[in-house]
């Protein structure tokens, strides 16, 4: 048994082990930035303490075990060998700090999503997929690299109430109240700029998703994504991570 597992609670046992996936899955999806981006999982209890990747690891190298426990000021509250860094918990704790309900921050630099960042409209209502995150969108002008803790009330008055957030010339943000949330979220939020970027490099006339199907979707885009939904996808996901890329869960 891991000696990390002996130490902690069966619910940040298990949150561990579902962070650890989604990274392994990051990677999978080719989402990953060699060791920089973030997911971030507050650790089930009363503590305001957090899960994040150890710094110098690439993605699909992260287990349950090697996660870095830290409270909101970026300290580590439990022993390990490996630090984090801070320029990603800059972003990651500001969210925290003011949601609740943000158990779980993704922060990618994926090309389609910096690509669709430095558009100056941003996302467009050209897909189904794309409702979902225009449903609950928001975006945050470019600082230079988020170093400045100033920059943390201007990046969460920006992204207010909403799940998904497009970082200008940066990067895609996702939030939600579990691990499986945030990654379907960011699923949606990469799979809708891929479609975009190569919609546009088809050089044909665009036919944008009406106003109204849009207005209608933000009513029930939360309804429609649980029930296709992150917690009914993710028992699959780590059936697929057992198969192909085991060992994230030690």
């Amino acid at each position: 048994m891991s000696a990390v597992k002996q130490q902690v609670s069966q619910q940040e046992w298990k949150a561990r082990v579902d962070l650890a996936a989604a990274y392994r899955m990051v990677a999978h999806y080719g989402w990953d930035d060699l060791i920089f981006t973030h997911i971030s999982a507050r650790v089930p209890g009363p503590e305001h303490h957090f899960l994040i990747n150890p710094y110098g690891m690439m993605f699909d190298e992260v287990t349950a075990s090697s996660l870095v426990k830290v409270n909101l000021q970026g300290e580590k509250v439990m022993e390990s060998d490996y630090d984090i860094n801070p320029a990603g918990f800059v972003i990651h704790s500001a969210v925290h700090e003011a949601r609740e309900d943000a158990q779980c921050v993704m922060h990618l630099h994926t090309t389609a999503g910096i690509a669709v960042s430095t558009q100056k409209q941003g996302l467009l209502p050209l897909s189904q997929q794309s409702l979902f995150a225009l449903s609950s969108m928001s975006y945050h002008e470019y600082e230079g690299v988020a170093l400045n803790p100033d920059e943390k009330k201007r990046l969460v008055a920006d992204l207010g109430c909403t799940n998904f957030m497009i970082l200008r010339n940066h990067g895609l943000l996702t939030c939600a109240d579990s691990i499986a949330d945030a990654f379907l979220g960011m699923f949606l939020l990469q799979r809708s700029c891929e479609i975009q970027l190569q919609a546009q490099a088809s050089g044909q006339e665009l036919i944008p998703i009406p106003e109204q199907i849009l207005a209608g979707i933000r009513a029930q885009a939360q309804q429609v994504t649980r029930s296709a939904g992150g917690a009914l996808a993710w028992p699959g996901i780590l059936r697929q991570l057992d198969r192909t890329n085991p060992g994230y869960d030690q």
